[in-house]
């Protein structure tokens, strides 16, 4: 049998979600999960119905059935804020809260539920669950070393492909190199409802997608926020990490620093995104994408402007950044064994050229590199771009 719903078509037969056209890789249990409420008919299943055909009556904790619902909503393109397809009833269970065709395994219902050959530009998106039971969405393509490249503030695993600034990053890391990524927590197409309170969540997740994709040793490629994460990551799996990349990190997040008269504080950054996020003609968001990426043209700062709302809701961007502002691995970095390159744009606003330092001198044997750039964010257009890509590349295959 066919289920229609949203723009989702479940086939019951050949146990396939697919989600405006692609198809959606999910677990047995959520695919068992989404399908009981699908074919509720509207009526509220409370949580003992749910345990009965989802775990065949075993007992099971609060705790792993709000997981299994945050990755069912995660692969249907929901969120625990948003509820638009599943829907918490307070105290009673869950609702499907939209309506649902179901129609016979026809020759014609069969081709419409499986979706035809997915371009190479079109990522398989999966989902690995954190320790917390968060639902992180994560992707690989290409071929070659494996290389992870760590969620990052906006991206999205389905439009980072297509985009002016991400794109021609994702084709070079891809063409000699396994690529897996994934969204943030709280971002894409990851868990919206997943909590941000600290960087061991963040590492978690990393850990999660790793293991999920079945990758025992890998390159780790980190910008911006993913160094700290990266370092967390290897200090703890110096067995797992061959070789560290962390491009624009830090070791102090940014209320661990001394002021400096050229240095962006957080309340302005903050300020700055409540006033402007996802906002095409906002003055207050093009002067935050001018922090990042000063030199980015039109087309440059649209696509990040676009990107926003698709990534995150502007509260969650808020709180990513007051968490991503208090990440602090000074005292972890001697325990990281990895070869490492570390990059830093000689003027980069969002974090000083001296974090790059601070990193690199406090890794053993890491090699630093001055970009001389002002993007943090560093531009496909920006000369420093192709030397950076090249010098990576080298690195990654020595």
């Amino acid at each position: 049998m066919i289920l229609r719903f949203d723009c989702c078509v479940l086939d019951l037969d050949r146990r396939r979600l697919s989600r405006a056209g692609q198809q959606v890789h999910v677990e047995p249990q959520v695919f068992d999960l989404i399908a009981c409420l699908a074919q509720s008919g509207g009526v509220v299943v409370s949580k003992d119905q749910l345990v009965d055909t989802v775990w065949r009556g075993l007992a099971v904790s609060d705790a792993t059935i709000s997981a299994r619902i945050s990755a069912a909503r995660a692969a249907l393109g929901d969120s625990g804020r948003e509820q638009r397809i599943v829907k918490t009833v307070a105290r009673r269970g869950f609702q499907f809260a939209v309506p649902v065709d179901t129609g016979p395994d026809t020759d014609t219902d069969t081709a419409a539920a499986t979706p035809a050959p997915v371009p190479a530009q079109v990522p398989d998106v999966r989902y690995a669950l954190s320790r917390d039971g968060s639902a992180i969405a994560y992707s690989l393509a290409g071929d070659g070393l494996p290389m992870v490249r760590i969620g990052h503030w906006m991206s999205h695993l389905e439009l980072d492909r297509h985009s002016v600034v991400w794109g021609p990053v994702l084709a070079r890391l891809e063409q000699n190199h396994r690529l897996l990524r994934y969204d943030l927590r709280g971002t894409g197409l990851s868990a919206r409802d997943a909590p941000i309170d600290g960087i061991e969540g963040f590492v978690d997740d990393l850990e999660a997608v790793t293991e999920a994709a079945g990758l025992e040793r890998f390159t780790l490629y980190a910008a911006s926020q993913a160094g700290p994460v990266a370092v967390s990551y290897a200090a703890r799996h110096p067995d797992r990490v061959a070789r560290l990349v962390i491009i624009g990190g830090y070791v102090e997040g940014r209320v661990h620093r001394a002021p400096s008269d050229d240095a962006v504080d957080e309340e302005t950054l903050l300020a700055l995104i409540r006033a402007g996020w996802g906002k095409q003609d906002s003055a207050f968001m093009q002067s935050t994408i001018a922090l990042f990426a000063p030199d980015a043209d039109r087309a440059q700062r649209d696509d990040l402007i676009a990107l926003q709302l698709a990534t995150a809701a502007p509260q969650t961007a808020i709180t990513l950044r007051q968490v991503i502002d208090r990440f602090q691995v000074a005292d972890i970095l001697p325990r990281v064994r990895a070869p490492t390159l570390v990059l830093h744009a000689e003027a980069d606003a969002i974090h000083p050229v001296s974090q790059g330092q601070k990193l690199a001198a406090g890794i053993q044997g890491a090699r630093f590199v001055r970009l001389q750039s002002r993007n943090h964010v560093l531009l496909p257009t920006d000369p420093e771009w192709e030397r950076a890509m090249t010098l990576i590349e080298r690195f990654v295959a020595s």
